[in-house]
C-alpha cells in the first residue's frame, strides 16, 4: 500500500517525505518502542488479574476484569492496525484535528449534564454508549495533543510572544481543564495543562512566560483545593493519612500498608492481602500498591524502569523526527503517558493528594486502554515514517 503525504499537513514549511510501501504492520517501527509496549501491556494484564480476581468474583467471575481489559485491548489492536496503515500527518488536516477536538469537547459537556453523564462514586465522568461506559476525558487528552502539535508546527506561530503567540495556545486547554474539573477530576485536568506547558516549552517558549502561567495555575489549583470542605479534608489526609483512617485517609493508609507489607521483594505474585476488600479500587487508581505488596520494592523499580525505557524510546522518536508536526506529536504523546505515570505513582505512595488517575497499561478500563494503544500506534507510525528505528 502506497501512502501519500498530506498536502498542507505541516504549515511550518517542513518538507514531508514520501511514505514508502509498508511490507508488514510493524515494518520499520522502533523496536525498543515495540518491546517496551508489549512488556508493559503483559505486566499490566498480569497485575490486573492479581489485583482484581478476589473482588471480581462478585461481579461475573474472577476473570471478569481481565476479560473486559482484553476486549479493550482487542479494540485497541484494531485501532493500531488502522493507524499503522495510514500516514500520521493526516491528523494535521484541519477537519480531522478540529473534529477530534470538537467531539471530545461536546462529550465533556454532555458528561456534566445530569441524566446524561453517568454518576459513579461521587463523580460524573462517564457517558454510556449502549452497553459501554466511555470516559471522554481519555479522548480529550490526546485530541488536545494533536491540536497543539498542529498549532505549534505553524510558521506564523511565535511562542516567544506572550499575548499573540503563547497565551492563545492555552485557551482551548483551559476550557478543557474547566470541563473536566466539573466532573470533578483535577488530576486528569491538570495533566492536560502540564503537557500543554511542556509542549510549548519544547517549541521555544520563554521561561518567564511559562513561570507566569505556572504561577497562575498554582493559584487556581490552591483556590480549588481549599474552596470545599471535602477537598481541604483530602488535602489534610494526604499529609497525615493515618490520622484520617476512618474517612479521607483510609485509601492512602491501606496503600502505604501494602507497600510496607511488600518490603524489598514482596509477598509473592498474587499473595498480597490488601486487595482482599481492604484497599479500595485496587484494580484501577491504586493498582501500583498491588505491585508494591506482591513483588516489593524490586518489582516497583522494575515496573518504573519499563516506563522509563518507554519514555526514552518515545522521546528519541520525537527528537529524531525531521518534521515539526511529527516531532511535537510524538513528544506530546510520550509526555502525557509519562505525566500520568508520575502522578499516579506519586498519589499511591503519598506524595500527592488522592485523585483518580489511572496508571497507563495497568489500570482497568477498556476504553482507556484502547485509546492509549491508538496513541502509541501514532507514536510507532512516526518512528517508522522517517526510518529512525535503528
Amino acid at each position: 500500500m502506497i501512502l501519500q503525504p498530506v498536502r498542507g499537513a505541516n504549515e511550518a514549511g517542513d518538507s514531508l517525505p514520501q511514505s514508502d510501501t509498508r511490507r508488514s504492520l510493524f515494518s520499520g517501527v522502533d523496536r525498543g518502542l515495540i518491546v517496551t509496549t508489549l512488556l508493559l501491556m503483559a505486566t499490566g494484564l498480569a497485575t490486573l488479574y492479581a489485583a482484581s480476581y478476589y473482588n471480581a468474583q462478585d461481579h461475573g467471575g474472577a476473570l471478569s476484569e481481565v476479560l473486559s481489559q482484553l476486549v479493550g485491548m482487542g479494540v485497541g489492536a484494531a485501532a493500531m492496525a488502522v493507524i499503522l496503515h495510514r500516514d500520521y500527518r493526516q491528523l494535521a488536516q484541519p477537519w480531522l484535528c478540529g473534529g477530534l477536538l470538537a467531539v471530545s469537547m461536546v462529550m465533556l459537556a454532555l458528561v456534566a449534564v445530569p441524566g446524561i453523564g453517568k454518576m459513579l462514586n461521587g463523580s460524573r465522568r462517564w457517558l454510556r454508549l449502549g452497553p459501554v461506559s466511555f470516559q471522554p476525558s481519555e479522548l480529550a487528552k490526546y485530541a488536545m495533543i494533536v491540536y497543539l502539535a498542529r498549532a505549534l508546527s505553524q510558521k506564523k506561530r511565535n511562542v516567544t510572544r506572550f499575548f499573540r503567540g503563547l497565551a492563545p495556545l492555552f485557551v482551548l486547554p483551559g476550557i478543557t481543564f474547566l470541563l473536566i474539573l466539573l466532573q470533578p477530576n483535577l488530576s486528569t485536568a491538570g495533566s492536560i495543562l502540564i503537557v500543554t506547558a511542556v509542549m510549548v516549552m519544547i517549541a521555544g517558549a520563554r521561561w518567564r512566560h511559562l513561570g507566569l502561567i505556572g504561577a497562575a495555575g498554582m493559584a487556581l489549583g490552591t483556590f480549588y483545593a481549599l474552596s470545599e470542605d471535602y477537598r481541604r479534608a483530602r488535602l489534610m489526609s494526604f499529609r497525615h493519612p493515618f490520622d484520617y483512617m476512618t474517612n479521607e485517609g483510609y485509601q492512602l493508609s491501606q496503600s502505604l500498608l501494602a507497600f510496607g507489607s511488600g518490603g524489598l521483594f514482596g509477598m509473592g505474585p498474587g499473595m498480597g492481602r490488601q486487595k482482599f476488600a481492604f484497599l479500595p479500587y485496587p484494580e484501577s487508581d491504586f493498582i501500583f500498591a498491588v505491585v508494591g505488596e506482591d513483588v516489593g520494592w524490586v518489582g516497583c523499580m522494575a515496573v518504573l524502569a519499563l516506563f522509563a525505557a518507554f519514555l526514552f524510546f518515545g522521546l528519541r522518536v520525537a527528537m529524531r523526527c525531521p518534521d515539526r508536526f511529527g516531532s511535537m506529536l510524538a513528544g506530546g504523546i510520550t509526555c502525557m503517558i509519562g505525566v500520568q505515570c508520575v502522578l499516579n505513582v506519586a498519589v499511591v505512595i503519598g506524595m500527592m493528594p488522592t485523585t483518580g488517575l489511572p496508571l497507563p497499561f495497568f489500570s482497568a478500563g477498556g476504553t482507556s486502554v484502547s485509546i492509549l494503544m491508538a496513541a502509541v500506534a501514532v507514536l510507532m507510525d512516526i518512528s517508522r515514517d522517517h526510518d529512525i528505528a535503528s
